[in-house]
């Protein structure tokens, strides 16, 4: 992510903090014990969250910006993997499940809005104080979710039992269950808004692909957490706290799971990466040009709409695009294919996809790199952003500076006709424009 501001949306997360607090310090607190176990059960859950990629930890490397092309390197993933998408799952569904909570082992202990904010609020602090010194970061975001997304529960359900209205109307049995999956869902529905609405105000990313990416999140990681919450929040109101730690455990399981397959995803990334620099290795193309194409590709991708799956595929495509120039006896010059013949161009990107196929990287893959030689209207919309993405960087290698970048720009939509689509060009131009305005 950019250093954009935040938006709009901390503040009125801070704001319903600051009253949970305040209503919690003036009247006290109700049922300390358990707040102390769901605030304890938070606050491990943060302080073993997840030290993101931007924190230039692990296989994932921070997003660098190069002088030439000031937008993110290619190397951390499209979209993250839906298994991670939400950073400390375990003091999601506490958090989730002491705003369901009505009762403790049989008895009326529901804690109301104000405390449930104020327990939350205080355990992340508490608990995000070890993930900073492990040197994770930035916490606005994650906090200013977590409190929207608890607060929008907790309203929905603790006025409820504080008013009888869940026994009075026959909500308790076995249709108490069924009431709070229910509301889980609705709040599952708000936690992607909001999550989608930051990455919108720090990135300036299109909205609607974003909230399609979360949404299809939805089912993986954050199924595991909805149903912890609402298994703790039954179990604790039946047999008391010491049920806690015991239906915590499952999602402990699914956790390290999705955390072994994130790490498998990101051996096979840098694999498909380590591919893309022998055609730089072998001199055929100048460093660093595969990853400025993935990199710009995406962001290519990205403004026209394409979402996590599809821009991950591209994002690989464009690593692996110049890749039929190790089968050429006599090498391009300067590694630039866009001044070639269409014949020559297509030559290439057929023997790009031939070693595609036997690197073992995806059919898609393949397919988008030995198309993208193809007349724009006979291609896939990926294969066009790799297309008009790399002539795009090729003619800019051409010259220097920013009238290089213009020239570059004016020649794409010259070529409009029967190169490059202009929807392409013009997406490619926006993510450029909006480039220079960051810096």
């Amino acid at each position: 992510m950019t250093g954009r501001p935040a938006g709009w949306l901390p503040a009125p997360a801070a704001v319903l903090a600051g009253w949970g607090l305040g209503h919690t310090l003036w009247h006290g607190i109700t049922g300390p014990r358990a707040a102390l176990a769901f605030g304890a059960l938070i606050a491990a859950g943060e302080a073993v969250r997840r030290v993101p990629a931007a924190a230039g930890r692990g296989p994932e490397r921070p997003a660098a910006r190069s002088a030439r092309a000031p937008y993110p390197d290619a190397v951390r993933p499209a979209s993250p993997v839906p298994g991670l998408r939400e950073g400390a799952p375990l003091g999601a569904a506490g958090a989730l499940g002491y705003a369901l909570l009505g009762e403790v082992g049989g008895r009326p202990a529901a804690p109301g809005v104000p405390q449930t904010l104020a327990v939350v609020v205080a355990a992340q602090l508490v608990g995000l104080v070890p993930y900073l010194l492990r040197g994770g970061g930035p916490v606005l975001d994650p906090l200013a979710r977590r409190m929207l997304t608890v607060a929008f529960a907790a309203t929905c359900c603790q006025p409820l039992y504080a008013a009888g209205v869940l026994r009075a109307g026959g909500v308790a049995g076995p249709a108490r269950p069924l009431f709070l999956a229910v509301l889980l869902a609705l709040t599952a529905l708000c936690d992607a808004v909001v999550a989608a609405a930051l990455i919108r105000a720090r990135t300036g990313w299109p909205y609607g692909p974003l909230l399609r990416d979360e949404l299809r999140a939805l089912p993986g990681i954050g199924t595991a957490i909805c149903a912890t919450g609402v298994v703790s929040a039954l179990g604790v109101a039946v047999a008391g706290l010491w049920a806690l730690p015991v239906f915590c455990l499952p999602l402990l399981l699914a956790q390290s799971a999705f955390r072994r397959y994130a790490a498998v995803r990101a051996t096979y990334r840098q694999t498909i990466a380590s591919l893309a620099r022998a055609t730089e290795v072998a001199g055929c193309t100048p460093p660093g040009h595969a990853r400025k194409v993935a990199a710009l590709g995406r962001e290519v991708g990205r403004e026209l709409g394409l979402g996590g799956p599809d821009l991950e595929v591209l994002e690989h495509a464009a690593l692996m695009h110049d890749i039929g120039q190790l089968s050429l006896v006599d090498p391009v010059p300067a590694g630039a294919t866009a001044p070639l013949p269409p014949a020559e161009q297509r030559r290439i990107a057929l023997l790009g996809g031939a070693v595609a196929r036997q690197t073992g990287a995806p059919p898609e893959v393949a397919v988008i790199v030995e198309r993208q030689a193809d007349p724009y209207r006979e291609q896939p919309l990926t294969a066009r952003i790799v297309r008009t993405v790399n002539a795009y960087e090729d003619l800019v290698a051409e010259g220097v500076g920013p009238a290089a970048r213009l020239r570059a720009l004016e020649r794409l939509r010259l070529a409009t006709a029967r190169d490059h689509e202009p929807r392409v060009v013009e997406a490619l131009a926006r993510v450029l424009a909006r480039a220079d305005r960051a810096g």
